[in-house]
C-alpha cells in the first residue's frame, strides 16, 4: 500500500510563504497523479491543486490561483506545493493524495486512491 508523507507545514504570518512536500518512501510517485487537499476546522475537505504524472498538466482551485504552485521533481520522487501570499483563510490541514493515472488526468476527491496523514498550516499574525 502506498503511504504518502507530507512535510513542511507550520506557522507563518499573513503574506508569508511555505513549501509543502509529499513523498512516498519505497515507491515511485511518477506513476501517480498527485493532488493537494486541505481541510479547515468545521469545513469540508477541498481540493487545492493537482499535477499529472509528468507535470505537464496542473489544476488549481480558484482560491489559490496565482498564489500556490504545484510541481514535481520525479528524480527526487517528491511533489511540492509552493504557497505564497498566504492568508489566514489558508489555515488548514493539508493532505497529499495520489491517484493511479492509467485512466487519465483527473483530480476529484473520490478518485484518489491513497492519502497522507496531513500537515498543519497555520497563517496568523
Amino acid at each position: 500500500q502506498l503511504q504518502l508523507v507530507e512535510s513542511g507545514g507550520g506557522l507563518v504570518q499573513p503574506g508569508g510563504s511555505l513549501r509543502l512536500s509529499c513523498a512516498a518512501p519505497g515507491f515511485t510517485l511518477d506513476y501517480y497523479t498527485i493532488a493537494w487537499f486541505r481541510q479547515a476546522p468545521g469545513k469540508e475537505r477541498e481540493g487545492v491543486s493537482c499535477i499529472s504524472r509528468s507535470g505537464v498538466f496542473t489544476n488549481d482551485a480558484n482560491a489559490v490561483k496565482g498564489r500556490f504552485t504545484i510541481s514535481r521533481d520525479n528524480p527526487k520522487n517528491t511533489v511540492y506545493l509552493q504557497m505564497n501570499s498566504l492568508e489566514p483563510e489558508d489555515t488548514a490541514v493539508y493532505y497529499c493524495a495520489a491517484k493511479r493515472s492509467s485512466s487519465g488526468f483527473s483530480c476529484g476527491f473520490a478518485g484518489m486512491d491513497y492519502w497522507g496523514k496531513g500537515t498543519l498550516v497555520t497563517v496568523s499574525s
